[in-house]
């Protein structure tokens, strides 16, 4: 295996940009768009998966259509020092758990939380407190997004139109 890193120059970049702002991009838009042919943003895109640069491509749905209209982030507080690989298999059984982290400061991890509602929200949190180690939590509801763009808000607007006639183009 090869431990230097990769390449990594300005058209990977650009590449990537595109492909951040609509992963359906098509190979011949992107490549009209940094002054490449296809086959060498093909090229380019394939290397930045496998020296794991780009790490997936995927859909950002709206949460309230999926019926998750409330929202909280929820401060975790460990007894002791519960290590990150504890927290990360109990944060696992919580389908409502949509994105957690250990952080600094005093709360040991932070929970992104999605609920259809204060009872069901209310619901997990209970569930998360029932694990013996957790000595506390303290909950913020989402009220607005302040940037509605951003991957935590879901999207809000509906991606840019793509049009290609080439389906072997999209991911």
């Amino acid at each position: 295996m090869n431990s230097r890193p990769a390449p990594f120059d300005e058209l990977d970049r650009k590449i990537i940009t595109t492909l951040m702002a609509n992963a359906r991009t098509s190979f011949a838009e992107i490549g009209a768009a940094v002054g490449l042919s296809a086959t060498a943003v093909k090229r380019r895109v394939d290397r930045l998966r496998e020296t794991g640069v780009i790490t997936g491509f995927t859909a950002t749905v709206e949460p309230s259509a999926l019926g998750w209209s409330t929202e909280a982030y929820v401060e975790v507080y460990c007894e002791g020092a519960a290590p990150p690989r504890r927290l990360a298999e109990v944060v696992r059984n919580h389908p409502e758990i949509t994105a957690a982290m250990t952080v600094t400061g005093g709360a040991d991890a932070l929970l992104h939380v999605r609920a259809t509602d204060v009872e069901h929200f209310e619901n997990v949190l209970e569930r998360i407190r029932t694990e013996p180690f957790i000595r506390k939590t303290i909950s913020y509801m989402v009220l607005s997004h302040l940037l509605p763009e951003s991957p935590e808000a879901g999207a809000t607007h509906p991606a840019p139109n793509t049009t290609s006639g080439d389906a072997s183009d999209l991911r």
